[in-house]
């Protein structure tokens, strides 16, 4: 984890540190269910960078762009997966829209503002989390005609939400946009693919069906570092901090 902070320190952009970070995972491999913890089973706050699914890929690189050291990471990770850092699992971002709301809400993430492009909205019951009760949402998303005229406006480090066309789920995919020149991409875990890959974005659009997108673009200040959990130790036993 030092290694990829390492990678990122220079950078000071949330779009920058999101490219380098999220392209130090490309090839790894798509883990599915990767978290810890259900409606019967405690919930285990988990960290690792050895596998994802789309979320928990996301998740990292955010967490990462926003750390200068180890505990700044775990620290951030917990803040952008659980309502207010709380762990648990009644307290975890199960639907994506949830985590949109939270992280929005934490100042992690703000809207992507695309002018002249048309906002719909699609009503959703949720119920595809066993031991959950059944959510009602109004999901604002740009429809799938109209995300290559959101595509002008986002840029590198943004994150894309693909709005699923079933009634009971909200987001069935989400990525991280890349843009290059004229070319527009994302890198995400995907299932099919068998890991984080790199893909045009009119690509995806052309494979999937999908009622719309969400954009939002990571908000950040240049990381600073932070105290290790051992130099607080030491402060505090000579008492400091």
């Amino acid at each position: 984890m030092e290694q990829l902070l390492s990678k990122a320190k220079n950078d000071h952009s949330a779009g920058m540190r999101m490219e380098v970070l999220s392209r130090a995972f490309i090839g790894h491999p798509y883990t599915p269910n990767p978290l810890i913890g259900s409606a019967e089973n405690a919930e285990v706050f988990t960290a690792t960078l050895d596998g994802f699914d789309c979320v928990t890929y996301i998740e990292t690189v955010l967490a990462l762009a926003r750390a200068s050291t180890a505990d700044d990471f775990v620290d951030g990770l917990r803040k952008i997966r659980y309502d207010r850092g709380r762990i648990g699992w009644k307290w975890r971002n199960h639907y994506m829209t949830g985590w949109i709301r939270n992280n929005l809400r934490e100042r992690i993430i703000a809207p992507v503002r695309a002018r002249g492009v048309p906002i719909v909205s699609r009503d959703r019951i949720l119920n595809v989390v066993p031991g959950l009760d059944a959510q009602r949402v109004r999901i604002k998303c740009v429809a799938k005609p109209a995300v290559s005229r959101l595509a002008a406006s986002l840029q590198t480090g943004d994150l894309i939400f693909f709005v699923s066309t079933r009634m009971n789920l909200d987001v069935f995919h989400a990525g991280i946009v890349v843009r290059e020149n004229d070319r527009l991409l994302i890198r995400h875990a995907s299932r099919s693919k068998g890991g984080v890959v790199e893909q045009e974005l009119s690509e995806f659009l052309k494979e999937n069906r999908m009622a719309g997108a969400i954009a939002m673009r990571p908000l950040m200040t240049p990381a600073r570092r932070r105290p290790s959990i051992a130099e607080r130790a030491g402060a505090k036993r000579r008492g400091g901090m």
